[in-house]
């Protein structure tokens, strides 16, 4: 038998990272973080258990690449959505509804991975926080950003803020008032993007609207 090529064990490599990825946002979202072992997170993938520590440092890293992932495709598939768009405006707005909706549909992974930032390791920069980022500095572009870096940082500020204060236990904020927020900010349509229930009740019109 002829030895596999460097692709096909590419291939492989990045299958059983997937399933990793996978299976730890699936049990952290059924069981909590602090409930949800490597053991457990291995088993579920179908995974050797070296391979954990092989790929990532520990539990954090493998989970904050998970949400990263996640986040990923979250987005990825608010962009490629139907009607496929290339109106800037329209971009960011997806863009934005995409992750602060992720506090509704994964709330309990979201604070997770927000509780897991501000902890002392802090940000662990990763590959799919890397295509996460590219994403998001891609839509900021194509909304008209002078200066692309900049703005792609301070988006991801205020995206990582809202968040926070959506998830924050006892402290309430409507997501739409946040969201209202941040479209008028970038000048965005409230009925851009995929508008909560609500939005209408704290809509601003952008200029010219």
């Amino acid at each position: 038998m002829s030895p596999r090529s460097a692709s096909v064990n590419e291939a492989m490599r990045q299958r059983s990272q997937n399933r990793l990825l996978q299976a730890t946002v699936e049990l952290v979202e059924e069981r909590g973080y602090e409930a949800t072992t490597l053991a457990d997170i291995t088993q579920r993938a179908g995974t050797a258990r070296g391979l954990v520590s092989y790929y990532f440092s520990g539990k954090r890293a493998l989970l904050q690449s998970a949400v990263h992932r996640l986040m990923n495709q979250e987005l990825a598939a608010a962009l490629e959505s139907e009607p496929v768009m290339e109106d800037g405006p329209e971009v960011l707005a997806r863009a934005i509804d995409a992750i602060l909706g992720m506090t509704r549909t994964h709330t309990t992974l979201m604070r997770t991975h927000m509780a897991s930032i501000l902890q002392d390791e802090g940000f662990i920069q990763c590959p799919e926080q890397q295509r996460l980022a590219e994403l998001l500095r891609d839509s900021v572009v194509r909304w008209g950003a002078q200066d692309p870096e900049e703005d792609y940082r301070l988006l991801r500020a205020l995206l990582m803020g809202a968040t926070v204060v959506l998830l924050l236990p006892g402290a309430p904020m409507p997501l739409a008032r946040l969201r209202a927020e941040l479209f008028q900010r970038y000048r965005l349509d409230w009925r851009a993007g995929s508008p909560p229930p609500d939005a209408e009740a704290y809509a601003f019109a952008a200029p010219g609207l």
